[in-house]
């Protein structure tokens, strides 16, 4: 059972400067939210998971060895498995099939974080999905 009542966050990303970025936003917009831990690759982020018991986690797709969708994939196959949001600088047309076929609930660009990430987040943890701003009522007018 969590002694806290925040969600815990898990992040992962091979790069501690976008670990610090993250770190630095959530703190500044969202004080709710734990964040439990930090992983540099998908064989830490799948250890935290099953050790931290995190509610979300926010993991690059890009990372040495094994890419952050098979180990989204790997994570939703778990027990108990937290909600999974990609954050990535990759724009493709199929990043939003690539991100659910892994068993993930949607993605960020690393571009957009600032206007998309907080969204994203609640968006997850009240059960939803984000798959960019298209997809939700606060879409700007393109």
């Amino acid at each position: 059972m969590a002694t806290s009542t925040k969600p815990k966050i898990l992040i992962v990303d091979d790069h501690e400067i976008v670990r610090e970025g993250l770190r630095t936003l959530l703190a500044r917009s969202a004080p709710n939210l734990e964040i439990c831990g930090e992983a540099t690759n998908a064989r830490e982020a799948l250890e935290m998971v099953r050790a931290l018991h995190p509610d979300l986690v926010i993991m690059d797709i890009t990372m040495p060895g094994t890419s952050g969708l098979v180990a989204a994939r790997r994570i939703s196959e778990l027990d108990h498995a937290p909600r999974v949001l990609m954050f990535t600088m990759h724009d493709f047309e199929r990043l939003g099939i690539e991100v659910r076929e892994a068993g993930a609930q949607g993605f960020v660009l690393k571009s957009q974080a600032s206007r998309d990430l907080i969204l994203a987040i609640q968006s997850l943890l009240a059960g939803g999905t984000f798959f960019g701003p298209a997809t939700t009522t606060y879409s700007p007018a393109v």
